[in-house]
């Protein structure tokens, strides 16, 4: 039962992106129809520069709702089942994850917290509770197994794997519901794993398209303040109370 390192890469994203978005924001304001300049949008006559100009200085008048339309898809590994039940909270989203009831779990990974492996006698503890575990978790499969239950034995047996049992999980999110969980998952006091994490699949976002979020992440960083109250603030920005107090 190995220690897991965090894993996140893009597996796919909406096809000219940046054509669609212009062709959906230019609809807006357009009264021709857009399908017909699509074929100039995607053959290159219209110049990238321009149509991420565009798309941009619309998005600071804060018209969001276009960006709905393109999406990127992520595989993810090395997260624990604690980040990702703080992952599927998030709604607007599509979630394809490993199953502990189909796959067997005997040779269980695990995440290892940052706070618990720099104190030798915390992890030393840790670990020996995964072996523990991993332990259990098979002794019960084959008692399972060996009553007859083969088929059912991985649902029940399950019941013991900690909330650090390592996940696997595939994520599809569209533009606007990124940008929003980048806001609240970015942040300072996001869990330290949600926040790796999100700040992964940041990077790979503004790679690859920095037209939509170049100035992503948290939602300080957007606003220039710190949106959460006082006792919450962890610094980096004043709180809106305190830029407005006279």
């Amino acid at each position: 039962m190995p220690e897991k390192d965090l894993r996140v890469e893009l597996l796919s994203m909406t096809p000219n992106s940046l054509e669609l978005l212009y062709a959906a924001f230019r609809q807006c304001y357009h009264a021709g129809f857009v399908a017909d300049m699509w074929p100039r949008l995607i053959n290159g006559e219209v110049d990238k520069e321009k149509q991420a100009e565009f798309v941009s200085k619309i998005l600071e008048s804060g018209h969001t709702s276009p960006i709905e339309h393109v999406s990127f898809t992520f595989a993810v590994e090395g997260i624990s089942r604690a980040c990702s039940h703080q992952v599927v909270r998030h709604r607007l989203a599509s979630y394809s994850q490993q199953s502990q009831r189909y796959v067997t779990e005997s040779d269980m990974d695990y995440i290892l917290p940052p706070a618990i492996a720099k104190i030798p006698e915390a992890r030393e503890r840790f670990e020996r509770f995964m072996e523990e575990v991993g332990s259990a978790y098979k002794d019960l499969r084959e008692i399972l197994v060996n009553a007859g239950r083969e088929d059912k034995a991985n649902e029940d047996a399950r019941f013991v794997l900690p909330q650090a049992a390592e996940t696997k999980i595939v994520i599809t999110m569209n533009c606007r519901s990124l940008i929003h969980f980048f806001n609240l998952r970015c942040c300072q006091r996001a869990q330290w794993e949600v926040r790796k994490m999100a700040d992964e699949m940041l990077k790979i976002c503004k790679d690859n398209f920095p037209a939509i979020f170049r100035y992503a992440g948290a939602s300080c960083e957007q606003l220039g303040y710190c949106p959460e109250a006082e006792r919450f603030a962890c610094g980096r920005y004043p709180t809106l109370k305190q830029l407005t107090a006279k």
